[in-house]
C-alpha cells in the first residue's frame, strides 16, 4: 500500500508574499524577491525547527529570466534535495505557483519521471508514481 504523497511546492511568483503562510505541511521552494523574502524571514523566525525537508527554502531570482526559466533552472537542485538521494520515500508531487503548464515544462519534468499534469489558475501540479 502506498503512503501519502510527498509534495513539494515550487513558487516562482515574484509577488507571492503573505500567501506563503497559507502553505502548511509540505516543503516550499520560493523565488527570493523582496516581497517574498520578508514573509520567508518571518516564517523562519516563527518556525525555527523547520529544515529543507519540511520548511521553506529560497532560491535566486534572475530578473531577466521568465518564471518558467527560473522553475526549470531549479529542478536539479530540488530533485537533489527531495529525490532518491535525500528522502525516503522521495517526493512524487510538485505544485508549481507562478507559471503555467507548457509543453516545455512537461518535457523537462518527464525527464524526472513526472507523467501526470494538472493545470490550475495559479500554475499546475505534476505527479509521478516512482522516481
Amino acid at each position: 500500500m502506498a503512503g501519502a504523497p510527498y509534495k513539494v511546492y515550487i513558487v516562482v511568483d515574484r509577488e507571492f508574499g503573505d500567501k506563503l503562510a497559507e502553505i502548511e505541511g509540505a516543503p516550499v521552494w520560493i523565488v527570493d524577491t523582496p516581497i517574498n523574502k520578508a514573509v520567508v524571514r518571518r516564517l523562519w523566525s516563527e518556525h525555527p525547527q523547520q529544515n529543507h525537508l519540511t520548511g521553506i527554502t529560497t532560491f535566486d531570482d534572475f530578473e531577466s529570466s521568465s518564471p518558467e526559466d527560473i522553475l526549470l533552472g531549479q529542478l536539479d537542485t530540488i530533485d537533489l534535495h527531495h529525490g532518491v538521494y535525500s528522502a525516503n520515500p522521495p517526493y512524487n508531487v510538485i505544485e508549481v505557483v507562478g507559471t503555467p503548464l507548457t509543453d516545455r515544462v512537461k518535457s523537462e519534468l518527464s525527464e524526472y519521471g513526472f507523467n501526470e499534469f494538472f493545470a490550475s489558475p495559479a500554475g499546475f501540479t505534476a505527479k509521478r508514481t516512482e522516481p
